[in-house]
């Protein structure tokens, strides 16, 4: 897995993960030949499964955004922000990342643009400042922080 993007999850989610690592990292593999049962649902009874779990969980904490609130977020990478331009009113929705993200139905900001920096770390109702060449700089305030995939789910 080794995804570098957050993943959102509940502090009772991360939780209920750490006891499975510990669990699965308590448990002495045994070496079951595959002819002689069916063990597919059985961790414990093919070593690989059970190390390939344990990746996927690690990787999973690793890259974890613990907090109680989905639609509550800090803008970071991985974000689809909804932000408002003070001086017209409009609003924008994109996703805080790298140009060229694959499968992003939605608009792409660098964190390097003069937009990703202003706004990188910003709550919703935060208002920022970002430099616009040729311009005194534009008023934006952040409305909404949440994670790409959550959005996705929520819009299947």
């Amino acid at each position: 897995m080794t995804n570098d993007e957050p993943v959102w999850m509940t502090p009772q989610a991360y939780a209920r993960l750490r006891r499975e690592l510990a669990a699965l990292r308590a448990r002495r593999p045994m070496e079951v030949p595959d002819d002689s049962m069916d063990y597919a649902a059985d961790l414990v009874a093919h070593p690989a499964r059970r190390r390939r779990r344990i990746r996927e969980i690690e990787d999973l904490l690793g890259a974890a955004v613990v907090t109680e609130e989905p639609g509550v977020g800090i803008a970071g990478p991985g974000m689809v922000l909804t932000i408002r331009y003070n001086a017209t009113g409009d609003t924008e929705t994109f996703l805080l990342g790298r140009r060229g993200a694959e499968g992003a139905e939605v608009k792409v900001y660098s964190m390097a643009s003069p937009l990703g920096r202003a706004i990188a770390g910003a709550r919703p109702g935060e208002q920022r400042i970002y430099a616009v060449p040729n311009d005194s700089g534009r008023l934006v305030t952040l409305l909404t922080a949440v994670p790409y995939r959550r959005r996705e789910r929520l819009a299947a």
